[in-house]
């Protein structure tokens, strides 16, 4: 798909990957409307690129089907849904509170999939292309983040299933998976990034790569390239990484 006038769903975009992608694809001559819950971030964004916004909370009940409308409402259309948005917690998975875990559920893969069921039907009739930033963590598990990467393995899942029912349609599927990204993501999931490697990356990659995604009609993207390696040996010799993961986590 071109991304010269292109419009451009983006959600998660108040900070981070999401503000990244705003950035990378107004420079490319997208239509970008920039979501997220912080308006006073989307306003400075908006006076940067030259993005619309629509300030929304996607963890509120239909709070996807809502942005979908309000966004149908301006534009009438939208090739590209950058489904970026999400919330993490860190932490034993006895100790998470019921609301956080809804709240992550809620943002991570409830509003994913009804922003994906409202914007579909036009993306059938005039083609479009729905990226999903999901997460190492949703492929291989990580100690201390069940919640959170349960449900960037669901919206993995959803994605790929996607792909497999659109095939020969209209509409492309792209899956993105970062690894350690430099955002605010770690101070918000009330726990800082400890380890020495892998070394974060700066979030100016995953857009570079969703970007990529978009123009190459990529079915998927890891950031960076060798987290196929880890995902590879779990898929190959199970028992193996079971051991490294235990050894290194």
């Amino acid at each position: 798909m071109r991304l010269t006038g292109a419009v451009v769903l983006v959600t998660g975009a108040s900070s981070g990957i999401g503000a990244a992608v705003v950035r990378r694809l107004a420079r490319a001559g997208s239509q970008v409307v920039a979501s997220g819950r912080d308006e006073s971030r989307l306003a400075r964004l908006a006076a940067e690129t030259g993005a619309a916004t629509l300030p929304t909370d996607l963890s509120r009940p239909h709070a996807g089907r809502e942005l979908a409308e309000r966004t149908l409402a301006r534009y009438t259309r939208v090739d590209v849904l950058v489904n970026n948005a999400g919330v993490g917690w860190a932490g034993p998975f006895g100790g998470m509170a019921d609301a956080l875990a809804d709240d992550l559920l809620a943002v991570n893969l409830r509003a994913p999939i009804e922003l994906t069921r409202a914007l579909l039907p036009g993306m059938c009739h005039r083609g479009g292309h729905l990226v999903f930033v999901t997460s190492i963590a949703g492929r291989l598990g990580v100690n201390g983040e069940a919640v959170y990467a349960a449900s960037k393995a669901g919206l993995d899942a959803f994605a790929q299933s996607l792909r497999l029912e659109l095939a020969g349609r209209r509409v492309a599927v792209s899956t993105v998976v970062p690894g350690v990204v430099d955002t605010p993501f770690f101070a918000r999931r009330g726990q800082p990034y400890r380890r020495r490697r892998p070394r974060p990356l700066p979030p100016d990659r995953v857009a570079d790569a969703i970007a990529d995604a978009v123009a190459g009609d990529l079915a998927e993207v890891y950031v960076p390239r060798w987290l196929r390696l880890p995902v590879a040996v779990r898929g190959v010799l199970p028992a193996v990484y079971r051991r490294l993961a235990s050894r290194f986590g």
